[in-house]
């Protein structure tokens, strides 16, 4: 059972120098697509991206829009089209990558020129989406049955990239049934290509996490009563990596509105807090209470948070004691779903997910999930607990991979630094914490699983 007392938290230490993925890693996962192309008998696949949502183009070309949106053609030759606005061609992948890229000003924002750029349609056509061709639209989401049933209507062919695309390719096919969501190419949970991680984008991720662990540990350092959420936001520094999500800092009832931006809100005794910071490849959150002790607390949560934290921490640690390769996301679910106390809390969403350029891909936890958890993937313990009784908060959201021998073997001699960051974290879970890893989980953040649940006092964190 889970109990407060005297944490040191060591200094695990971090890269001071940002990993890159070499244009081999981008060619070979564009090679992948196209045999996945060939396997499913698509023509073409259109990948569509925006600010939000680059996350599919990013881990294909290394290229991210900003501020525009952007169309990426592969079909089963390899041929590639990349389609950017205005601005983003001064902001274009390697061209050693033999990317062709055109311009296309639709993509770029409202009022900007227009005038230099060709019909959509012959730059399709010219591309060879014709009659008869099948075409697979990648974007950002596909839709499943749920419990039996489609709450979207369509089957595959309900696509949510933007409708003026669509009706372009369903015109230029012949038919709709030629076009249709791709998207479960690279996002779903059993072997969508961005559930795995090379070397290269593990060691990338491994970068961020220590950048978002120790920012909010520095956040979490500076917290202290009549403290300012804005003023608190300087110390979310991420040594230049873009944002994955936007900055979260919250007290007192705004912490009921959980992703919250930072306010001129003020610390107070006793108010809940919760704070988080994602850059691409990695998220870290941690939520409390603003006090140094339970008696700090409001008479009407003095009792329950207590027990609220201490269940938290234990279904905590059984997520991580059930995680590893060859595990299925629902024996995980089970575990941790029978650890909580109904009493005190209920899961926001799924016990965890699949983590990598963007915070959330897909997730293999939740009841009865036959998904095998396999090496290299990334998985974020991200158990949000919503209260059944006052109001209260509490999280220690982590990243870790899995790894098999093979992997971790490599990792070792590609990346001692790293492999021995994951060691210590390891080492200090096991033996500080009282967390039993499986041989196959790696933590990534510098904080792992350290949860101190009263700010003001950070020298007491849970322990098993």
């Amino acid at each position: 059972m889970a109990h407060l007392t005297h944490i040191t938290l060591p200094t695990f230490g971090k890269a001071e120098q940002q990993p890159a993925i070499p244009n081999d890693i981008y060619q070979h996962r564009m090679a992948k697509l196209t045999a996945l192309l060939q396997k499913h008998q698509l023509d073409v696949a259109l990948v569509y991206a925006d600010r939000e949502h680059f996350a599919n183009l990013q881990y294909l070309t290394g290229f991210d829009p900003r501020f525009e949106e952007a169309l990426f053609l592969i079909d089963q030759t390899g041929q590639k089209l990349l389609l950017a606005g205005n601005e983003c061609m001064g902001y274009l992948p390697d061209p050693a990558l033999g990317i062709t890229v055109e311009m296309f000003q639709e993509l770029s924002l409202l009022g900007q020129p227009r005038g230099a750029s060709r019909p959509l349609r012959h730059i399709f056509s010219e591309f060879g989406i014709a009659t008869g061709k099948r075409i697979g639209c990648i974007g950002w989401k596909y839709f499943a049955q749920n419990m039996g049933q489609d709450l979207i209507e369509g089957g595959a062919q309900a696509i949510e990239i933007p409708a003026y695309l669509v009706d372009l390719l369903r015109n230029l096919s012949g038919s709709p049934a030629n076009v249709v969501n791709a998207t479960a190419l690279l996002m779903n949970p059993v072997d969508g290509l961005r559930i795995f991680n090379e070397a290269e984008q593990i060691a990338l991720c491994e970068y961020a996490s220590t950048r978002t662990s120790e920012a909010i540990l520095a956040l979490l350092k500076a917290l202290q009563i009549g403290a300012c959420e804005s003023a608190l936001e300087r110390h979310l520094a991420g040594d230049g990596l873009p944002l994955s999500c936007h900055h979260m800092i919250s007290f007192g009832e705004k912490a009921r509105r959980g992703l919250s931006s930072p306010s001129q809100n003020q610390a107070k005794l006793g108010d809940p807090f919760s704070t988080a910071f994602g850059l691409t490849g990695a998220l870290t959150c941690r939520a409390g209470a603003i006090a140094t002790n339970a008696d700090d607390l409001p008479e009407h949560t003095r009792h329950f948070y207590p027990a609220l934290a201490h269940n938290y921490f234990d279904v905590v640690t059984t997520w991580y004691e059930h995680i590893r390769i060859g595990a299925s996301g629902g024996q995980v679910f089970a575990a941790v779903e029978q650890k909580r106390d109904a009493t005190l809390y209920d899961f926001a969403v799924n016990p965890g997910h699949y983590l990598h350029l963007d915070e959330w891909v897909h997730s293999p936890f939740f009841a009865d999930s036959n998904i095998i958890l396999q090496s290299g993937v990334l998985l974020q313990m991200d158990i949000i607990p919503i209260s059944r009784g006052p109001f209260c908060y509490i999280n220690a959201e982590d990243g870790a991979l899995l790894a098999d021998a093979a992997l971790r073997e490599q990792l070792c001699a590609q990346h001692p630094a790293m492999w021995a960051r994951m060691q210590a974290r390891r080492r200090f879970m096991h033996k500080t914490l009282g967390i039993q890893l499986h041989e196959s989980v790696l933590p990534l953040s510098n904080i792992p699983a350290w949860l101190p649940p009263y700010a003001l006092d950070l020298s007491q964190a849970m322990k098993k």
